[in-house]
Formats: structure tokens, sequence, C-alpha cells
């Protein structure tokens, strides 16, 4: 067959092997979804399979749209059939089990016209139930319940099995129950119900069960290692104990535990089928070699796992540049530094460079250099930071305390979080308060001094209260709004509101926010001293230049979990401090730290034709500055491999610092006296000795930028440095 002739060795022996459970361990690039493609042509042509008898299982609905088109591309090309591939099952695990669902529907608790339930409506149901049972959404949160009720339909448990060991849990269970009964009352299920459903029906009916697997005489599944319990418990349910399987995926690149995946699918099913071929696909058409082996290094280091030797036919390439920058805005700053050097020499375009990062939080500054620099960019899986719902509410809070007249501001916080006042009181407020003369806000001040007695009567004992309390809040902030710095008065709005409690509930996007509220917050800690006004000023002048970041040929922001399955020729990996790459809430859990590796391998294979990992020698974070440590993970790369400042974890007292960037960076004034002077002499215990460059004070601590004779140039601590004095002259 012609089309096989498109193929390398190994890709080839997966598309031709016999039927029978196949694994294909596919590295990142190795083209896996041509293998696929492929696969499914092949069936067709060699072994005479008809379209209604195979069955594909993709995890997005773009990329079984992408499948079907080079299905039909390359049978056009190599088959003369004129037919459509009609009846042919290519979709999601979800469409699969709704389409089931629905033909099936006199087995299931819904008819076959029921609704799905999208998130909003979800959390929706979730907070009228809380109500319902009387409880505070405020102690208990909405989304937490809902990602643990997720979590249980994934792992097939209903309310009837759902184990409880304190009240939390307690909690959880009467609201699943209710949840669920309000699904079936309103006909509905959610995205988990479709497979928890469709399990259900196949392993609740042998003679549907077989029905089943006698239509589909082939199954194909698509990033198998992001399979959850529900999904690979499915597929076996549609398979015999010899079927004819053909498994894609990586187990290296498995990052969406916290969505329910689990890389360890693919060791189950080489348990449950040990007559099954595994076939490696390791030749990389995306990266250099030199990328690979970086890549290589960082995953090699994960335990329990079936290695792979990467390899292309692109040459070694550039070396990988290691950069470690003075703090996080420099940091940001020599990304576009780098960026707007390349592409002024024309050796890329601004569209072919990437900058990832761990959490959506770090996209502040990136975003903020660009708007100032006058590039435009290009935020990927993400609001842009200041338009982000917890930035803007908070926003909105100090708008309202500096002005009490912002109406646009109190409508947006006044019930966030909620304080039991509905759309009637919201507008009743703004009525009496139009009839008083003032706005608003100022109203709620004076209702919280205990003020407008007389007006108490056009609301109910319950609202009455609660706009009192809010008055109050509102009053003792704007009272302490020039008597403490900006941070700590975001964090009185932050306590006192119930804000924090409101959206750091424990999740995953919980911690996201909050860590988006925590940048803010150290942002408004650099306008301490310049007041509220110039903090305010500042903030709307970027978010009014947003509107400069939708150009297509501009660099790419995203997280390093937003980049999975896309390339770009230039990657910028940024953070590469401990606390963030790996993330500190990970450091207590073996799994998460492992997939913290395995996110930084998905990073480093994004890159086509060169690599740069940048880190800050000093990074703030919640409020403060501190000295990191660099990653782990730089350990894991090969030095042979690098360019610039390698560093590597070491030692707090030897923490180093990085060469001179090619920007002037202004210290603040300190008190402290320097110890050194430049032209001193100096032994350090690792480097050797050494003659003092430069010496400069910064929050209370010195740093000297030392040449040593063994390893170069490298900024120190003093106080941490252990250096000794060879002479003062």
């Amino acid at each position: 067959m012609k089309f096989l002739e498109d193929l390398n060795p190994q890709q080839r022996q997966a598309v031709t092997t016999s039927p029978g459970p196949v694994l294909v361990l596919a590295g990142p690039g190795s083209g896996k979804t041509r293998v696929l493609t492929y696969r499914i042509g092949y069936l067709f042509n060699h072994f005479g399979f008809q379209p209604g008898e195979i069955m594909a299982v993709t995890f997005t609905n773009k990329a079984a749209r992408e499948m079907r088109s080079r299905v039909e591309l390359l049978l056009d090309l190599d088959v003369t059939a004129s037919a459509p591939l009609r009846g042919m099952s290519l979709g999601t695990f979800h469409a699969f089990a709704a389409r089931m669902i629905r033909r099936e529907a006199d087995r299931t608790p819904v008819n076959r016209d029921f609704v799905i339930f999208d998130e909003s409506d979800q959390f929706s149901l979730i907070k009228q139930i809380l109500k319902d049972l009387n409880v505070d959404a405020k102690q208990i949160s909405p989304n937490k319940i809902l990602n643990i009720i997720s979590s249980a339909k994934n792992e097939l448990i209903g309310p009837e099995s759902f184990v409880v060991g304190n009240y939390f849990e307690e909690v959880t269970l009467w609201v699943y129950q209710q949840y669920q009964q309000e699904l079936r009352r309103n006909n509905a299920v959610d995205f988990d119900d479709l497979l928890f459903l469709a399990v259900q029906l196949l392993r609740d009916d042998e003679a549907l069960r077989r029905s089943y697997r006698d239509r589909y005489q082939h199954i194909l599944v698509d990033e198998f290692q992001d399979t959850n319990t529900a999904q690979y418990i499915l597929i076996r349910l549609l398979t015999g104990e010899d079927p004819d399987l053909f498994v894609v995926g990586d187990p290296d690149q498995s990052i969406y535990r916290w969505r329910g995946a689990d890389y360890r699918n693919v060791l189950r099913f080489q348990e449950d089928f040990p007559q099954a071929k595994t076939i490696l696909l390791e030749q990389n058409y995306r990266s250099t070699q030199n990328i690979l082996d970086a890549a290589m290094g960082v995953i090699d280091k994960h335990q329990n796992r079936q290695r792979k030797e990467l390899f292309t036919q692109r040459g070694a390439g550039s070396q990988i540049v290691t950069h470690e920058a003075y703090d996080e805005v420099d940091e940001a700053n020599y990304a576009i530094e780098m960026i707007a050097s390349l592409t002024f020499r024309g050796e890329v375009e601004p569209g072919d460079c990437a900058v990832m990062y761990r959490t959506n939080a770090q996209s502040r500054l990136l975003e903020e250099a660009f708007l100032k620099a006058g590039l435009p960019y290009r935020l990927v899986g993400a609001q842009h930071f200041y338009g982000r719902r917890e930035v803007k509410d908070v926003i909105a809070y100090l708008r309202l305390i500096h002005n009490p007249d912002d109406q646009v501001s109190l409508l947006r916080i006044l019930n966030t979080p909620s304080r039991g006042l509905g759309d009637k009181t919201i507008s009743t407020l703004f009525k009496v308060s139009e009839g008083a003369g003032i706005s608003p806000g100022r109203f709620l001040l004076e209702f919280g001094k205990g003020g407008n007695a007389e007006l108490h009567s056009n609301f109910s004992r319950r609202a009455a209260s609660a706009l009192f309390d809010f008055g109050k809040l509102l009053d003792g902030w704007r009272s302490m709004g020039s008597a403490v710095d900006l941070g700590l008065l975001i964090d009185h709005v932050l306590r006192d509101s119930s804000y924090e409690a409101y959206i750091d509930d424990g999740t995953e996007e919980g911690d996201d926010r909050w860590a988006n509220v925590m940048e803010l917050r150290s942002v408004a800690q650099e306008f301490s001293g310049l007041g509220m006004t110039t903090f305010l000023e500042h903030v709307a002048l970027i978010s009014d230049q947003d509107t400069l970041t939708d150009e297509q040929n501009a660099p790419t922001l995203l997280t390093l979990h937003a980049a999975k399955g896309l390339e770009f020729p230039i990657v910028f990996i940024i953070g590469l401090d401990e606390g963030i790459i790996p993330h500190q809430r990970s450091f207590d859990d073996p799994e998460a730290m492992a997939e913290e590796r395995r996110l930084f391998y998905v990073g480093i294979t994004r890159a086509m034709d060169q690599l740069f990992l940048v880190r800050a020698f000093r990074r703030r974070m919640f409020g403060t500055s501190n000295v990191n440590e660099p990653s782990r993970y730089l350990n894991d790369l090969p030095s042979d491999l690098l360019e610039g400042d390698v560093v590597g974890l070491m030692p707090k007292e030897q923490a180093a610092f990085r060469r001179e960037t090619s920007w002037a960076w202004q210290p603040e004034v300190d008190d402290l006296e320097p110890s050194f002077r430049v032209g001193m002499r100096v032994h350090h215990p690792k480097f050797g000795e050494g003659i003092v460059m430069e010496t400069r004070v910064d929050h209370d601590e010195e740093e000297v930028t030392i040449a040593f004779e063994s390893v170069g140039i490298k900024r120190l601590v003093a106080s941490m440095a252990n250096l000794e004095l060879l002479d003062d002259e």
C-alpha cells in the first residue's frame, strides 16, 4: 500500500500489526495522530473492516474532527471508495456515552430527551442544595463539594457507596444524594453521569454488552494516559478477553491527575492483557536532539516507567540556554528582550515564540512588560490578568473604599461573597439612597454608623442587618486606608469580607484564583507609600491596554498545562525555582511530585528549535521578596547541553546569582553598609579564590558579584556565602 511509505519503521509496525490488544507508547512529536489515522485506513484497506465495525475514541471534539478529516483524505487518496465514513463511531468518550444512553434510555433513570448540565448549571444546583440544607456556602465551598462528587463518579462511587468519616464528608454525602435526585427531577445528567450510566448499562446487562462487542470489532483509543477509572472500565466492558483494542498514549505526558486522569491505566492494560504487543514510537519530528536529550534527562529520573530513547533526524541543534535573572521583573524583561532580539534580527517571527509558566498568576508581569514595551502578545487558556474575576473583585473593593460613589464597583461586590442580598434589596437600596440625595455607597457608610435609621423600614430585618454589616466594614476599611499600606489593607478586606474562604476552596482552580489575588497584592505592595490613587490609576491604564493583545503573529503566553499538544520554534520556560516548578503544594505528595516532573517534561518537548530555561535569584511572593533555590530539575539537565548562566540546586549558603543582564538594575536605598569593596580578594569554600567586581545592598542583605578563577562570575548573598577576606587591598 502506497501510504505505508510515509511511515518510519516503528510507525509502520504499529499500523500494520495484526489485530489483538496493542499498546503504542508514543513519545512527544512522534506522529501518534498519523499512526491512528493510518491504522484506521489499514483496517479498512487490508483487513476489510467496515466503518460501522470501528470505534475510535479521542478526548476532544477538535481531535475527533481532525482525525475524521485525515482518514477521509487518506482513503480518498488510496482507496476507490466514494462512500463517506458513515457509521464509524469517532468521537469523545462522553459523546459515545450520550448516544448509548439515548439509545437505551428505557433502561436508565432518564428519558431520551435528557439534557446535560454544564459546570455553571452544576454549580448553581449545588449552591441551591446547600441553601436548602441550611449549610453556609461561605464555610463549605460548592466548588469543593462539586469536585469531590465528580471524583467519586469518576471512580464509579455512587451516593450509596460514598464513605464518610467526618462532618464535611457527611455534608458532601447529603449534597450528593440531593444533587442526584435534583438531576433526575430535571431529566438531566452531568458529564460524569454520562460515563457512570454507560458503565452501569454495560455492566448490568450481559445481552447489551454482547451486542456492543459484536458491533465494534476494533476499538482505538487516543491519549490513553489521560483516561480515568470510569473510562477504562467502559473500554474493558466493550471488549472481551482478547480484543482488537489499539490504544495510544504516553505515561510520561500524563499531567491531568487533578481532572481524574490516571496514567496507571497503561500499567493496568498490560496486566489485563499480558499477551498485548507493546510498540514504542521514539523518532521525534518536532525537536532537535539537544532538546530531546534535555527532556530525557528530566524524565529518566521518574520511577516505574518504560524508557523511550527519543531521537530525531533534525540534528543536535542549539544549546539549551539557561538564565538566572535578578528577580521576577528582570525575568519577564529577559524573555521579552530575547524575543525582541531574535525577531529584530529576522531569525524568527514573533508568533514562533512562546513563554510558558506554572501558574496563571505568573502571566501578570509578562503582560505588563509586553504592554509597557508596546508589543502585542497572545494569552492562551486564560483571561488577561486584570480581567480575571477574582482580580476584578478585589480591585472593585479597593475602588469602592477609595471612592464610595463608584456604583459600578458597589454592584460588583455588594453581594460577593453572598450576603443574602437579592436583586429586590439592591434595587431598593439604590432608590432609597437616590431619595436621600446621596450615592448608595455613602448611604451604606451612614447606615453602618447607625445613621438613616428612619429608612431601615424599607428593608427586611435580615437585609437591613446585612447592609448595616457591610456599611460598617466599608467605613472601617476607609478609616484604615491611609494608615496602613495597600498590601495590609487588602489582607483586611480579604479576611473581613470572607473573600479568602470564598475563592480559596481547596481545589486546583481555587488555588489558582488565590494565587492571582496574592499576585495583585504583590502589585499593590509595590505602590506602598505612593497611595491608592496611583495604584488604581496604574491598574486602570494597564487594563485599558489589554485590547492591544489580540494579534495573531505575536508571542504566546500560556501555562505548561495549556501547552500540551502544542509546539513552538522558540520556547521560554520561566519560574524554574523550588516552590514554583515543582509547585510547593505538591511537596508532600509523591504522586503529585511525579506529575510536576512530567509537566516540566511536557514543557521542554514543546520546543522545536531553541529552549530557554529561566529562573529568578529573588522573587516577591505574597508581598515578601525572598532569595530562591533553583528548581531541582535543573540538576537533571546534562551540563554539556547548556550554555549561559548554568545554575543548579545547591545549599542556600552557596546560592549563586547570574551574569549581568543587559539592562540596568536600580537598587533600593538601604541603611546597611557593604562589608566588601570592589577589588578585594576573597575565598569561597566551593568556588575558590576570586575578586570582588561589584557590591550592593538590597532588602538589608549585601549581594556581592565575584569573578572566580574556577567558575567565572557569580553573585552571592554575603551573609550566606562564608566568604573569607584574603587581603584588604
